[in-house]
């Protein structure tokens, strides 16, 4: 507020702490109302700066929330997000090799049994994933007693489980998934492993974008963190200072000034009709008075 308004030169202050003084000396902020408003009232000499300063309020306490992740829904989205682009680059890589492994050793037709257990085997290790990273996320704001969390757990577990009965270990390593024998060539086990790293961060990808998606809707259902009800603007007349009060203050010291005058002419008018105060008043004012010495020339 004192850097784009020029409050120090406004104020005639050398020290941006001064300044800050001043301009909390002219500052009135008020939230203890029935209605859980704050209302913010500046004063200044000039009504289209007093407005700038109380709008500039908002905006600058905005611009601060806009980079703390004050909420829960918030912290997921960032959170979410991060991870997105994560799984997008891997995917991208997975693509890229997948690639360079058909032109290496050509197009394999995987039978049926083979494509039906990647296709598990890789679902399941992707919903073990994604579960993985909302417990991350949850721990950012949560206990290890909520429930959210324990329930978060309990899912991975299953998961965990069934991958387990598909001879999986749910790592992201080449033992992810366990081919029985003879069900795909020693020749197409490569190209195996690439189709199954692609489809694995396709579906990484999918749960991470709808988590995210729905962290977006989460944060945009709690709405704005300052909503302005009444934009401040110029005055149409001044706080201070009142003319009525002054008109009053100066008529009442005017009547004091005008009886203590007249008091003290009463004094000397009686003064001077007794015969003894008004030889000393007399004296008194010869005392007093002083004539300027005259200067003689030749």
């Amino acid at each position: 507020m004192i850097q784009r308004f020029g409050l120090m030169q406004e104020y005639r202050q050398r020290y941006p702490s001064n300044a800050r003084k001043a301009l909390e000396s002219r500052t009135k902020i008020e939230g203890n109302g029935k209605d859980g408003l704050l209302h913010i009232s500046i004063e200044d000499r000039d009504p289209n700066r007093a407005a700038e300063l109380a709008n500039g309020y908002v905006d600058q306490f905005r611009n601060l929330s806009g980079h703390l992740a004050l909420t829960e829904a918030s912290q997921r989205r960032l959170f979410f997000g991060q991870q997105l682009e994560e799984a997008k680059n891997n995917l991208a890589k997975a693509e890229e090799s997948m690639k360079e492994t058909e032109q290496k050793t050509g197009l394999i037709q995987l039978s049926g049994q083979a494509s039906a257990l990647i296709q598990a085997a890789v679902s399941l290790r992707a919903q073990i994933a994604a579960k993985e990273v909302e417990i991350q996320s949850l721990r950012t704001f949560a206990t290890d007693q909520n429930a959210q969390l324990v329930q978060a757990e309990k899912e991975r577990e299953g998961l965990r489980a069934q991958l387990a009965k598909l001879g999986g270990t749910g790592g992201d390593g080449d033992a992810g998934m366990i081919v029985p024998k003879g069900v795909v060539p020693q020749a197409g086990l490569e190209y195996l492993r690439k189709e199954r790293d692609v489809k694995y961060y396709e579906t990484i990808f999918e749960l991470l974008a709808r988590q995210f998606e729905a962290a977006k809707v989460d944060e945009a259902k709690q709405g704005a963190l300052v909503q302005v009800v009444d934009t401040a603007v110029p005055p149409d007349r001044r706080s201070s200072p009142h003319r009525a009060i002054i008109v009053i203050v100066a008529t009442l010291v005017g009547l004091m000034v005008g009886i203590f005058v007249a008091l003290i002419q009463a004094v000397f008018q009686a003064m001077e009709g007794d015969p003894q105060k008004s030889t000393k008043l007399s004296l008194l004012r010869s005392a007093l008075s002083f004539r300027s010495p005259m200067k003689s020339r030749a």
